[in-house]
């Protein structure tokens, strides 16, 4: 992905957002621009508007902290947009090639270790997996592959819950929410190019989605990011209807780039009882199946 074409569109898009009021300045007559003007932007982050004109035509490279950091105040940047202006940086230094870890993250390379797959098969109470940014599944528990059991039917998928939210029809009935799902799904590939610019697979992924699917494309182009912590979300399961579910997503410290999540439903819920029929189903039709450890990274 071209460093400066997305550092432009990236401060274009946060400058837009922010109308004058919002910036505490007077909105005056005949604008022409949606949100800030770049002197605008320039003035409340205390540069010449030559220096930022530079900045916004994509040229991070050797830009200092402190300046990121009052063009982040400027652009009332939340934690992930400062995040993704600062890997930005690094990846106009190259800076995140020198500084990150190899990164062992695609499906066909990485496998759970044994004591991964054990905690995960130890979580029973709520469906339990592994994802990269790219949002591979790469390890599960057995409830989270009944609990997504159309993205691992799905032919071709390769248990990718982006290319799932966009190119199964299946998604609409699994995410009754699907505008919500396709935004943070949209979010999160573009939070992982700005961290991991340089992977291959992503690139090719959301080549495919960008062809593929209109709706991908035009949030694409929106460049938003987004932390994807904690929530509430609501699913509707072939097996066991609607699903109101908290999740906790924890980055693994032993694994850079890689998200356990889990969710679960709130005690003496209608969806705590869903969860305990899902297991139960789940039992039953994978009594004769490979073993999760072995499935669980395919």
């Amino acid at each position: 992905m071209d460093n400066r074409e997305e550092v432009r569109e990236f401060l274009t898009s946060r400058r837009a957002k922010i109308t004058p009021e919002q910036a505490g300045l007077p909105a005056g007559p005949r604008r022409r621009v949606p949100g800030l003007r770049r002197s605008e932007v320039a003035a409340l982050a205390d540069m010449s508007v030559e220096y930022y004109a530079k900045l916004e035509r994509g040229n991070l490279a050797g830009v200092s902290p402190s300046v990121l950091e009052a063009l982040a105040r400027a652009l009332q940047l939340d934690d992930a947009e400062r995040a993704h202006l600062l890997n930005l940086a690094q990846a106009a230094d190259g800076s995140d090639v020198l500084n990150r870890p190899r990164r062992r993250r695609t499906k066909d390379q990485w496998r759970p270790h044994r004591s991964l797959q054990w905690t995960l098969d130890a979580i029973t109470a709520g469906p339990a997996f592994v994802r990269n940014g790219r949002m591979d599944i790469l390890a599960a528990n057995p409830l989270a592959r009944a609990f997504y059991g159309d993205v691992y039917a799905t032919p071709g998928n390769q248990a990718n819950l982006a290319r799932f939210n966009f190119l199964d029809p299946a998604s609409r009935r699994f995410y009754p929410d699907w505008d919500l799902f396709a935004d943070v799904a949209v979010a999160i590939l573009r939070t992982e190019a700005g961290r991991n610019p340089h992977d291959k697979d992503l690139h090719d992924l959301v080549g495919e989605l960008s062809t593929r699917s209109e709706e991908f494309r035009t949030r694409w182009g929106a460049h938003n990011v987004r932390h994807h912590g904690t929530g509430t979300k609501r699913f509707h399961h072939s097996a066991v209807g609607e699903l109101t579910l908290a999740f906790e997503g924890l980055e693994m410290a032993a694994e850079p780039g890689l998200t356990l999540t889990i969710y679960t439903a709130e005690p003496g819920s209608p969806s705590e009882e869903g969860l305990r029929l899902l297991a139960s189903w789940a039992a039953t039709q994978n009594s004769d199946s490979p073993s999760t450890t072995e499935n669980a990274g395919r």
